[in-house]
């Protein structure tokens, strides 16, 4: 039960951490253009994402039971690896680094499965979960945000040129408002689904092995028998990520919206807008999408479109290493963990 506990409240911490480290991912850009005050596009953005984590339940699947062999896990597994996640979120929000909650979640599940299975690499669902739901989207969808961005910039372009910059600036200073709220609603369907699948993980594994079995009648709610998300799971997700969001992430807001390159209302809409529709698409066929990951490139798109020479390069590739060494840092995270936790 103490066990249970300290997964939970793992949990609901690293949901937290995802809310202000990820607040960026919605709101960098209507910042950065001032559309809105940093006070109330943090609102905006907490109060959709809460909205967002309401909504189904295919990530959380995903997650949850479809990367690794449940049937190797334990509730220690999985308390390692929300802890290596964590770990790495404040290692990389400190550095100010827009890196993936996601992928931090994932790579310390595998890592402290890998453990637990004594380095049997088949506990990993390689074939029908970890590549085409992981791996091959963390390849094509950074693609496809620079890549749909970019057109959807240069669309605007071309559709805007009669029209006066005053114009233009005034039409997508109300509209970026939509977009950024699309945004932070898509985000909350996607990552505030992932601590959901985790909690029920745990639920899980502790109702088969038994538990659970002697707690009173009013702990009855504990019990998850079949992989499916309890309510009070996914209300205490949702609003732990509102929570976190609200509590902002000025660090990762200022390389996104900033530092990367100076952005207009137009074009703050072109990243968001872009952003939204892959994410939202990910989230209905399940698929734990690195939101950072999409934002990032579609602000890259939109930018690059605006002035390929503008684009600060350098600050590019930090964030792209910071990519890349997600997966397998807190996968080595997890896995050391939980080794120790065997070890004890």
């Amino acid at each position: 039960m103490l066990t249970l506990i300290s997964v939970v409240v793992a949990a609901i911490i690293f949901e937290y951490s995802n809310g202000f480290h990820d607040a960026a991912n919605a709101i960098a850009t209507v910042v950065s253009t001032r559309v809105l005050t940093p006070r109330k596009a943090i609102a905006m953005a907490a109060f959709f994402n809460l909205t967002g984590a309401l909504f189904g339940g295919a990530v959380a699947s995903t997650i949850g039971k479809g990367l690794v062999d449940t049937d190797i896990v334990t509730m220690t597994t999985v308390l390692s690896a929300v802890i290596a996640a964590f770990a790495w979120n404040i290692a990389t929000w400190w550095l100010g680094l827009p890196s993936s909650s996601s992928h931090a979640l994932i790579g310390g599940l595998c890592g402290a499965a890998l453990a637990a299975a004594r380095g049997n690499w088949s506990v990993i669902k390689w074939n029908a979960g970890m590549w085409p739901k992981v791996v091959v989207p963390m390849i094509t969808s950074p693609l496809a945000g620079f890549i749909l961005g970019g057109l959807l910039m240069f669309l605007l372009f071309v559709a805007l040129r009669p029209f006066t910059p005053h114009f233009i600036h005034s039409l997508f200073g109300k509209l970026q408002i939509f977009s950024a709220a699309w945004m932070a609603h898509s985000h909350g369907t996607n990552d505030a689904q992932k601590t959901m699948g985790i909690i029920t993980l745990a639920l899980f594994t502790g109702t088969k092995a038994g538990s659970f079995d002697h707690l009173p009648d009013w702990l009855h709610f504990l019990k998850t028998p079949v992989f499916a998300l309890p309510k009070w799971v996914i209300g205490l997700c949702a609003l732990t990520m509102a929570i976190g969001t609200a509590a902002g992430g000025w660090r990762i807001i200022r390389t996104l919206g900033h530092r990367m390159v100076k952005l207009q209302p137009v074009h703050g809409f072109a990243a968001e807008t872009t952003a939204a529709v892959i994410i939202q698409a990910a989230s209905y066929y399940g698929i734990p999408l690195s939101t950072t990951h999409v934002i990032t490139t579609s602000i890259m798109g939109v930018g690059a479109v605006k002035r390929f020479s503008g684009m600060k390069w350098t600050e590019v590739e930090r964030i792209i290493w910071a990519w890349l060494f997600t997966l397998p840092a807190s996968g080595l995270i997890g896995y050391a963990l939980a080794r120790a936790a065997a070890a004890l």
